[in-house]
């Protein structure tokens, strides 16, 4: 082989090298970027989380304002382990809210549901009733036992909700709108849920029950200001442990948006008592976000309640009490 064959050989062979050498780098970025990624735990702060899971597309649980929670925050998304111990690839489970009744008014207690489909699961939640626990603090349920969710899609913030006709068996006026509330609120606890419209056994509502109430359209909270408590606590919920300071957020409809929240301990004795001012008040409902540390003489069971100084003579009217567990 002549010098001239062995120079042009060189050359390739140099070629080659320095085109496997470049190669490598790049090969090491693809690879780094190919990977699979979970979302750390505890990624949401708040009920922002949660999703809907209707046929139309992922619907987000009501934020919460954007304070940290002491108390475990309804709507943020833990990964559930798998049957093989670990986390990856299992479903996500969701802390939402379904809505009881304490006395005549709605009242929120804390469920679990598995997403996608979170609505409909919190539905079905709603329609199981009230624990042991919930029913010994007074939480009721106006939905006559045996109802079933047939099925429920979002489209537009509007959730169509079919149940069976069992839903609108019995009771008076006041029942009825209660059940209805009850669904209404459980619903619209998702932030892209704003109204529902109600269907029985497949068929639109247009009077519902015996009484006639007028179902014209999708209706929402504001339709059912009158089943809401003055102070409605949307967190902590009832049960809830929590810690000092203890965030309490909701909304209220109060005298110049203006009421109090204490926090009593096991003995009985005042922890905490503090003003709270919501965004409104008198005649339009306003929300409210504030975190406060409380004392307890001693840990355990205790009570939030939410009450307001009458106008007229002073005298305190408890409007809403949320039985929590309390650390320090």
């Amino acid at each position: 082989m002549n010098s001239e064959a062995l120079s042009i050989r060189a050359r390739r062979h140099h070629r080659t090298m320095l085109t496997a050498a470049l190669a490598l780098p790049l090969l090491a970025v693809t690879a780094c970027g190919t990977g699979t990624h979970s979302a750390a735990p505890g990624g949401s702060s708040g009920p922002s989380g949660a999703s809907a899971g209707a046929t139309s597309g992922g619907t987000s649980a009501t934020p919460a304002p954007s304070a940290s929670a002491t108390a475990t925050t309804p709507g943020t998304a833990v990964p559930t382990p798998s049957a093989s111990g670990g986390t990856g690839g299992a479903a996500q489970q969701i802390r939402t809210a379904v809505y009881f009744l304490h006395g005549e008014q709605v009242s929120p207690a804390p469920r679990t549901v598995t997403a996608p489909a979170t609505a409909t699961a919190a539905v079905r939640a709603l329609l199981n009733g009230p624990s042991r626990s919930e029913r010994n603090h007074s939480r009721t349920t106006a939905i006559p036992s045996g109802t079933k969710l047939r099925s429920l899609t979002v489209r537009n913030h509007v959730a169509t909700v079919d149940l069976s006709g069992r839903y609108d068996d019995g009771g008076g006026s006041l029942s009825m709108r209660a059940r209805l509330a009850q669904v209404v609120f459980t619903t619209t606890r998702f932030a892209t849920i704003h109204s529902v419209r109600f269907e029985l056994d497949g068929k639109p509502v247009k009077h519902f029950g015996g009484e006639g109430i007028v179902l014209s359209g999708p209706v929402g909270r504001a339709d059912f200001e009158d089943l809401a408590p003055a102070v409605l606590v949307e967190s902590p919920l009832i049960g809830d442990t929590v810690r000092t300071p203890v965030r309490v957020w909701g909304s209220a409809n109060t005298f110049e948006a203006v009421f109090r929240l204490k926090v009593t301990d096991t003995t009985g004795r005042t922890a905490a008592d503090v003003r709270v001012t919501a965004t409104s008040g008198t005649g339009t409902r306003g929300t409210f976000d504030v975190t406060f540390p409380y004392k307890p003489v001693r840990t355990g069971p205790g009570l939030l309640t939410a009450y307001y100084l009458s106008p007229r003579d002073g005298r305190a009217v408890t409007v809403d009490t949320v039985p929590l567990y309390l650390n320090r």
